[in-house]
């Protein structure tokens, strides 16, 4: 891939994972980067400590960038999700499509007890309804949540790419210093040495350090660079991890809670205009027990404003495949999010043997 080294910061996202995949590409061309030559040209060969520390602002930050990767893991409330979907669960076990069907023979037979049970299944929704509210102000609150992880993990990968970035200059920079040692000062000194000039001996012995010294740097930075590399993917399986639930979230509960709210309280208003529409009937065939002609014209208009009155705009079949939805939703998001825990819980492991594989590399490098 050939991309002008200073529109790396503004690549698109899709561009910039393809430069992580092809690192000796970006290698070559930040050989000619200005910035990287400057970098190689201000290295002191006879400063020790400055080789030491060479690139040790961009190491320390992807070191210290690792550990809020891993801090974002720890501090997701993904498992405090599952008592809430479990609460919802909970709820919609309450829904019996039953309570909706109608028995012909209950007005007519037991008409006080009839009134009486319709009482109690609209108390029972009633308050089903109530419970399912304060859960979808939660699912709410948790999708934003989600939304808000993503935006934030989108920001870490970004930050990311910009210490590998920073890294890989450095690394560069000493690999070019390295190779203008190697290539022009080494050979006079020697030459010079070969002469027995002993000035020349002891700088030779000076620059060989150095260069050991520096492939050193060079190799550490690199170990470093690789954190930030793997941090890469692991940022990735989180963010998927989020877009996944936030796209289950949105189609089995935000959308669908409502409708099949909508659907109880239509349910409910039917089942109250039957009970009006079956207690007109009843009082009309009572009260007109002589006039049997009227009576028959008074029953049969009473049939036919139970019916417009019994119909429902949602029928319950609706409901119940909405409240299959949301159970399946359920089923699907609590798998989801059992996978997200084994992936973070991967990530976080990988992480932190990354990370304590770069400490060991420092410790070791200072005591060498």
């Amino acid at each position: 891939m050939s991309v002008n080294v200073n529109e790396l910061q503004t690549l698109n996202l899709e561009k910039k994972e393809e430069v992580l995949q092809n690192p000796n590409d970006l290698k070559l061309q930040l050989r000619n980067d200005p910035e990287v030559v400057h970098l190689a040209q201000e290295i002191d060969t006879k400063d020790q400590l400055a080789l030491l520390e060479f690139g040790k602002e961009p190491a320390n930050q992807i070191s210290a960038f690792s550990g809020r990767v891993l801090n974002s893991i720890k501090s997701s409330s993904m498992e405090e999700s599952s008592a809430l979907l479990k609460h919802l669960g909970k709820i919609m076990d309450k829904f019996d499509s039953k309570d909706f069907v109608e028995d012909k023979g209950l007005f007519s037979k037991m008409f006080g007890k009839g009134k009486k049970f319709i009482e109690k299944i609209m108390a029972k929704y009633q308050t089903m309804g109530s419970e399912i509210d304060k859960v979808y102000v939660e699912i709410k609150k948790y999708e934003t949540e989600m939304k808000n992880s993503t935006v934030t993990l989108e920001q870490l990968y970004e930050e990311n790419f910009n210490y590998y970035m920073e890294l890989e200059k450095y690394i560069v920079a000493a690999e070019l210093k390295i190779e203008d040692i190697r290539n022009n000062v080494l050979p006079q000194l020697e030459s010079r040495a070969a002469n027995m000039d002993q000035l020349a001996q002891m700088e030779l012995d000076s620059v060989r350090n150095a260069v050991e010294l520096l492939e050193q740097r060079a190799y550490d930075l690199e170990m470093a660079k690789q954190v930030a590399f793997q941090s890469a993917p692991q940022i990735r399986m989180l963010q998927r991890g989020n877009t996944k639930l936030i796209a289950k979230i949105n189609s089995a509960f935000v959308t669908t809670i409502p409708i099949f709210k909508t659907g109880l309280i239509n349910a409910i208003a039917a089942k109250r205009q039957k009970l009006v529409a079956d207690s007109m009937n009843e009082l009309d065939r009572r009260t007109n027990e002589m006039l049997i002609r009227n009576a028959q014209n008074v029953s049969a208009q009473s049939a036919e404003i139970a019916r417009l009155a019994g119909s429902s705009s949602i029928k319950i079949e609706t409901i119940e495949e909405t409240w299959s939805i949301i159970m399946k939703g359920l089923e699907e998001t609590q798998a989801i999010e059992q996978e997200n825990v084994r992936n973070r819980e991967d990530g976080k492991r990988r992480l932190q043997e990354l990370q304590s594989s770069y400490e060991q590399f420092k410790n070791k490098a200072k005591n060498s």
